[in-house]
């Protein structure tokens, strides 16, 4: 991770831990955007992620949380971002198992 990166995430930060080996956080999928989960902004419903495409430089993101809920009991938040493609973090959790 670009130095200058966990510089800019760490004063943005509501933590004092900055993740450096930030992974995609979507379900599998080729080429595209990706998206690691970087920090807590420290503003309900807001996170920081790092964002980069294969062969592009990384940018910080602040993004909203997902709103989706899953249905039944539990009622398990997703932990992505608002507009996320592909499935909700308890859906993928839930195929991986199948």
């Amino acid at each position: 991770m670009p130095l200058d990166l966990v510089q800019e995430a760490w004063e943005k930060s509501a933590t004092e831990h900055v993740d450096m080996a930030v992974q995609c956080q979507l379900s599998s999928h080729d080429g595209g955007e990706h998206y690691g989960l970087f920090s807590d902004t420290g503003e309900y419903g807001t996170a920081t992620w790092l964002r980069w495409r294969e062969r592009a430089e990384a940018e910080l993101v602040a993004l909203p949380d997902c709103p989706v809920v899953a249905t039944g009991s539990d009622g398990e938040a997703c932990c992505l971002f608002d507009g996320h493609a592909e499935h909700h973090t308890w859906e993928a959790v839930k195929n991986a198992r199948s």
